[in-house]
Order: structure tokens, then C-alpha cells, then sequence
């Protein structure tokens, strides 16, 4: 991969961890499902420009429910809920676990070894988070968290079960389902009139943050990250996301001071090399196992020459 397309996905990679950071500034006076259906009314409005995704438009709303709908409605309400927007960005990364453990429920996809001990790291990572929280992060929060991780990972699993194309045309279709019921469960939630109360006095940094996560985040960020595995193998594209969660922790630290204690730092490092041996594990042992089998046949070639 050339320099300046290694540079565009690391691009990505900042623009979407800088993304928990403008999230928690643009909840001010927002409620959370309220701000999640902000977000998707400007992602959906791309709709006459994207193509839709073949198959029926049904399997689509599917995916978006536990993708779009799930996955933020429990992020925005994590954020909302005390959870530290750098901590976030690195428990979200999750959800190649339970797309892992969920893919072998729903698919009959058995594992492979490396792709377990990456679990078993993964969830020990997050016990350690989970303990060395510090005492001021709400367990609610953190719960939250890993529910949209969970949704995370059930839409990555409905994509394949469903067999829905992927892409910046999913992304922005299935964002049809995510406005009307966050608003009608908001509206239930909260109280309309506090929901009409948070339409009607949005501050500018409601709207800038709208316009980071619908137009930089979504319409951006997918679009180059699209486009890149539509040139590279995914296995060249894919460890770039494992850079998310450091630009988030980044962008948290520069922005708010965010600190993880010592034994969140430890739990994070097992989570992330975790997640890495559940994503890659599998892509890195073929490539290695290719190449051995390259260099034996080219040991046998030298001798038999010679």
C-alpha cells in the first residue's frame, strides 16, 4: 500500500476515534436517543446520492437495527452515563469478540484455536478494565458499553447471515430505522416535552458534533475505508482499525486529561492484543503458513538442482 493510502487509513482511524470525544461534547443538553436520531436523520439524507444495497430492503433495516440503532443508542446513553469517551472507544472494540463467539451460534463458524485464546484475552482484558475502573466510572455505564459492542457484533454476524452487501451504501440505507423509534423511545423515556425542549434550543456544538459523526465519521470515514478494501485485501486494511481505539484514548487525554488507572492501561493492552488475535490471528497464520510452505518448495527446487 503506497504511503498516502497508509496515511488515508489512518485518517480514518483518527477521524473515528476522535469520534467518542465529540459525541460527549454534543450530548450537552441532549438526550442521548435524541442525539443518536440527530445523527442518522443527516447520515439518511445521502440516501438519493448511494446506492442501495442489493436484496431485499428488509434484510437492510435488520442489519441497521442491531448496527446503527443498537450499537449507538447504547454508546450515546454509555456516554451519557459517565463513561470516559478514550475507555469507551477501546471497550467498542469488543465487538470483534462477539461477532467471533455469535457467528459460531448463528453460522455454525467454529473458531480456530488462536481465534479463542484471543477471547479468553479479550474477556480477561475487560475483567481487569472492569476492576480497575477506579471507582468513578458507573457500572452502568460500562454495561452499556459492551451492549453496543454486543450490537456491534450481532450486525457484523447479520450481514453474512443475511448476506447484505456491505459498505457506505449499508451504512447510510439502514440508517432508516434509527430516527422515528430513538425519538418515539426518548420521547417515552424522557418526557416529550424535554424531547421538543432539546429540538427546538440545539446549541451550535449539538450541531457541529452532528455534522462530525454523520458527515466526517459516517459519510468520510466509510467512504475512504470502502474504497481502500475495494483495492487491498482486507488483511492489508483491516489492522488499521486496531488504531482506533488509540486515537481515542489520544483525543481523550489531549481534549478532557482522560487517564486510564494502571489496571485499566493493563486490561486495554490485553484487550486490544485480544482483539487483534480474534480479527488477524487466522489471516496471519495462512500468510505464514504460506510462506513456509513457498520456502520449503523453494529448498526442494535448490536441492534437486544441485
Amino acid at each position: 500500500m503506497p504511503a498516502r493510502h497508509a496515511f488515508a487509513a489512518v485518517l480514518v482511524a483518527t477521524i473515528w476515534g476522535a469520534n467518542f470525544v465529540v459525541i460527549e461534547r454534543g450530548l450537552v443538553g441532549v438526550p442521548p436517543l435524541v442525539f443518536v436520531a440527530l445523527r442518522f436523520l443527516v447520515v439518511i439524507a445521502a440516501i438519493p446520492f448511494v446506492a442501495r444495497p442489493s436484496g431485499p430492503l428488509w434484510k437492510v433495516l435488520a442489519v441497521g437495527a442491531a448496527m446503527s440503532l443498537g450499537q449507538f443508542a447504547f454508546l450515546y446513553s454509555s456516554l451519557d452515563a459517565g463513561m470516559p469517551p478514550g475507555l469507551a472507544s477501546l471497550i467498542l472494540q469488543l465487538q470483534a469478540v462477539f461477532t467471533v463467539v455469535l457467528a459460531a451460534f448463528v453460522l455454525a463458524e467454529r473458531p480456530k484455536a488462536i481465534q479463542w485464546v484471543g477471547i479468553v484475552m479479550g474477556v480477561l482484558g475487560l475483567a481487569v478494565v472492569g476492576i480497575g475502573r477506579g471507582g468513578h466510572i458507573p457500572i452502568s455505564a460500562l454495561l452499556l458499553t459492551m451492549a453496543g459492542a454486543a450490537c456491534w457484533g450481532l450486525g457484523n454476524v447479520l450481514v453474512r447471515w443475511l448476506k447484505v452487501p456491505g459498505g457506505l451504501g449499508l451504512t447510510v440505507w439502514s440508517g432508516l430505522v434509527v430516527p422515528l423509534p430513538l425519538l418515539a423511545l426518548s420521547a417515552w423515556l424522557d418526557g416529550p416535552a424535554v424531547v421538543a425542549h432539546a429540538l427546538t434550543n440545539l446549541t451550535l456544538v449539538n450541531w457541529l458534533s452532528t455534522a462530525y459523526t454523520a458527515v466526517l465519521s459516517s459519510w468520510v470515514g466509510y467512504g475512504i475505508w470502502n474504497w481502500l478494501l475495494h483495492r487491498y485485501p482486507a488483511s492489508e486494511v483491516a489492522p488499521y482499525s486496531l488504531l482506533v481505539p488509540a486515537a481515542g484514548l489520544l483525543t481523550a487525554f489531549l481534549a478532557d486529561g482522560e487517564r486510564l488507572t494502571v489496571a485499566a492501561s493493563v486490561g486495554g493492552v490485553l484487550l486490544v492484543v485480544g482483539v487483534a488475535a480474534v480479527s488477524l490471528g487466522p489471516r496471519l497464520l495462512l500468510l505464514f503458513r504460506d510462506r513456509r510452505r513457498r520456502v520449503q518448495r523453494e529448498a526442494q527446487v535448490s536441492r534437486s538442482s544441485s
